[in-house]
């Protein structure tokens, strides 16, 4: 990513209201063509710092500059080049698909012919329906839609896929990928680390305003040094000790009825191959990895959702 064009840069980003402070001194920047996750807690100042990116809010200090433009002095420019879908978006209940989309357009030098946006986000059988009518994933692809009548280069969005549930969150997944596939820069604000994990080529990870990890999701992972755990039911299986002499196995004991086996590397494979040369072959074997909300449980003591 170093060779590619920087697109966004923060350095030393503060915002406060009045006594809080929602951003202290924050820098990154982000590279063009990237799914860049903004990831923390609410409260964090995530969706501050979004705000301030799109020339929403002033900030008290620092300096922002985002597709070379100043979001503060030149948020006009700015509007134009940009789309953000921002974590309260909400129309009127009674308008229609068309009508949004056909409203957000007048707003731009150079919109994209709507029409187009319809059909690629899977909207054009709902072109007259009322916003009220359509459900949760629908609503979402609207909001994507209108961030993108625009054209932009850069898409801001902001926790998208809360209130989903799990099949419409993994749809909308589907479609911020494909965003990336249409040569957008992408920056997603989430507090959902699975997303993060599973989306993004980097994550920023923000706590009370500040800047406490930046890197890949595998990275940020392997950081950890954390053992890889596999599974399996006991059954019958008296003495287990034995997977102790598996390579990369640290540690063997029994859970509720369960082998738990800790260890490093291809945990997984090794033990799986171990049992079958004895002829075991349990049909629930499973491994639990690492994951970047134990990345953030490590860094800053407490779960996410704390």
């Amino acid at each position: 990513m170093n060779e590619r064009e920087t697109v966004i840069r923060i350095e030393h980003l503060r915002k406060t209201y009045g006594a809080a402070t929602a951003v202290n001194d924050l820098s990154f920047d982000v590279k063009a063509g990237e799914i860049f996750g903004i990831v923390g807690p609410n409260g964090a100042g995530k969706t501050t710092t979004v705000e301030c990116l799109a020339g929403l809010r002033r900030p008290d200090g620092g300096s922002l500059s985002v597709s070379g433009l100043d979001p503060a002095r030149q948020e006009g420019q700015l509007r134009q080049r940009i789309g953000v879908q921002l974590q309260q978006a909400a129309l009127p209940e009674d308008i229609k698909v068309w009508e949004a989309l056909d409203l957000f357009a007048a707003l731009y030098t150079h919109p994209v012919d709507w029409e187009d946006l319809l059909v690629a986000w899977g909207l054009a059988e709902k072109r007259n329906a009322r916003f009220g009518s359509l459900s949760s994933g629908q609503k979402q692809r609207l909001f994507i839609a209108l961030a993108l009548v625009n054209d932009p280069e850069l898409v801001f969005l902001d926790e998208i896929t809360t209130g989903l549930d799990p099949q419409a969150r993994r749809n909308t997944w589907e479609l911020v990928e494909k965003l990336r596939q249409h040569g957008k820069t992408v920056v997603l604000v989430t507090h959902f680390m699975e997303e993060a994990e599973r989306l993004c080529d980097r994550v920023a990870i923000i706590d009370h305003g500040d800047l406490i990890a930046l890197d890949t999701p595998r990275r940020l992972i392997e950081g950890l040094q954390a053992e890889t755990r596999v599974i399996f039911d006991a059954g019958g299986l008296a003495d287990y000790q034995w997977l102790k002499d598996v390579p990369g196995v640290a540690q063997v004991e029994r859970q509720n009825g369960s082998v738990v086996v800790s260890g490093r590397g291809p945990v997984l494979a090794r033990v799986a191959s171990a049992l079958a040369d004895r002829g075991l072959v349990p049909s629930d074997l499973r491994s639990e990895q690492a994951s970047l909300e134990d990345v953030f449980l490590a860094l800053t003591g407490k779960h996410l959702r704390d």
